[in-house]
């Protein structure tokens, strides 16, 4: 029974206090926390081979390309200064920044469509164990193009352009799958 509580508190399921009034009560999860959860599944299966690259980026298209038409329609100031703060020089950065400002840009872009199940399962994407890896094998010029692909889904979210942040996020995957992805 004991272990069975830790792990419910160890997923942030419930929370237990000590005392004359304590006891396990069930918890009120952030999106955070329960992303947390789905990260770690999602490495054990990317760890393990039952899943990959081309995998990934299948969910990534399924979440990411309908979450930039939600964002350019409820986007606000604020959002547009988030993304706005992810876009770095990527000529200036080392993998583990370009990685970071990769991140944040797609964490600002679900966190503009207002809904928090984009943010719940959109966030574990980038929290996956390999991606340094991955990422050290990008052709030269991706870095650029990803920047280049994150102004242009920027400047479509502006806009309010929802059918162009529709069009530019296909455009973005499609572009990371091919140059990351080797052909069969």
């Amino acid at each position: 029974m004991r272990e069975a509580l830790r792990l419910l508190a160890s997923q942030h399921l419930i929370v237990t206090t000590r005392g004359v009034t304590g006891g396990s009560f069930v918890a009120h999860p952030s999106p955070q926390d329960l992303s947390d959860t789905l990260s770690t599944g999602l490495n054990l299966l990317i760890s393990t081979a039952t899943a990959g690259l081309c995998d990934l980026l299948e969910v990534r298209e399924s979440l990411e390309v309908p979450a930039a038409a939600q964002a350019a329609r409820r986007r606000t100031e604020g959002h547009i200064a988030e993304l706005e703060a992810a876009l770095l020089d990527p000529a200036e950065m080392d993998v583990t920044a370009l990685l970071a400002t990769h991140k944040a840009f797609h964490a600002a872009l679900v966190a503009a469509t207002g809904n928090p199940l984009f943010e719940l399962l959109s966030r574990p994407l980038y929290q996956v164990s390999n991606e340094r890896e991955v990422a050290a094998t990008a052709p030269p010029g991706f870095w650029q193009q990803v920047d280049l692909d994150h102004r242009e889904l920027l400047r479509c979210v502006k806009a309010q352009d929802a059918e162009g942040a529709t069009k530019v996020a296909r455009e973005h995957i499609t572009f990371i799958r091919t140059a990351l992805v080797p052909p069969d």
